[in-house]
């Protein structure tokens, strides 16, 4: 039995853009619900969502049987949260606030095992199938995929530097955290915070690094496809669920 296959650093490979959705209802049946619904990947959130392990577990569960691969977001660029994950069989993880290229290094690091890293070494987790993978030691890294996210002005900065780790396999840029880095809170807008992720996704695309990006105006997500955003999440399940909540109950409130 393989390690299984990761279809979304494959696509990535061959330069394929992916379309995504952020998941931050920390829950399995949406998670199940949204899996399926075409799009290539789902980020499941646990830097700003109310997840944990056991939840990321059910989750990832959830997720089998859809079209969507589950990308997740530990809370921090740390050592025994990435091991714990990646014992529960995640394949792609999206590690947040990386700002130096040493700090990449020590994201890829904490993803293998010695010698290449420093991951803990467990003999039947879920990430195995319970043991049943006997090659897997060998060859899980094959199917690995380590994305790095860049969302301070020290991060791009260094953004060639990154990029160029050996063992990253993407490179996200953070608006949100970006827009407040640069001075302007909220205003992902902002003519300064566009010219700063355009620039990046561009010198991105000009090294060879595939390039991620969230964002839920459609409009920016085609033009961040246009310059050559290779990962690219176009809303996320919290924003259509309470915009959809908003916007039936406005229809039926306005007529009475």
């Amino acid at each position: 039995m393989p390690v299984p296959a990761n279809p979304f650093k494959r696509a990535l490979r061959a330069g394929q853009p992916q379309i995504g959705l952020w998941s931050s209802l920390a829950s399995h049946i949406s998670v199940e619900v949204v899996a399926g619904a075409g799009f290539d990947w789902l980020l499941l959130d646990m830097e700003h969502a109310p997840n944990e392990l056991p939840m990321v577990h059910s989750q990832l569960q959830a997720s089998n049987g859809g079209t969507a691969h589950p990308i997740v977001r530990p809370p921090w660029n740390e050592m025994v949260v990435i091991k714990r994950l990646l014992d529960v069989g995640v394949q792609s993880l999206l590690i947040p606030y990386v700002q130096t290229a040493e700090e990449a290094r020590s994201a890829v690091a904490y993803t293998r095992y010695p010698p290449h890293g420093l991951r803990g070494f467990a003999t039947g987790p879920r990430a195995n199938n319970y043991g049943r993978i006997t090659d897997y030691v060998q060859t899980y890294a094959d199917e690995l995929c380590v994305l790095v996210q860049v969302e301070t002005r020290q991060g791009l900065d260094n953004l060639e530097a990154i990029a160029a780790v050996d063992g990253v396999d993407g490179v996200f840029i953070g608006p949100a955290d970006l827009a407040a880095a640069l001075g302007h809170p909220g205003e992902l807008k902002h003519p300064q915070v566009q010219a700063a992720i355009d620039d990046a996704i561009r010198r991105l695309v000009a090294v060879g690094r595939p390039a991620g990006i969230l964002t839920g105006d459609e409009q920016l997500a085609r033009r961040y496809l246009e310059l050559g955003c290779l990962f690219t999440a176009v809303g996320s399940d919290l924003a259509l669920l309470a915009r959809g909540a908003d916007a039936l109950a406005a229809r039926f409130k306005a007529s009475h």
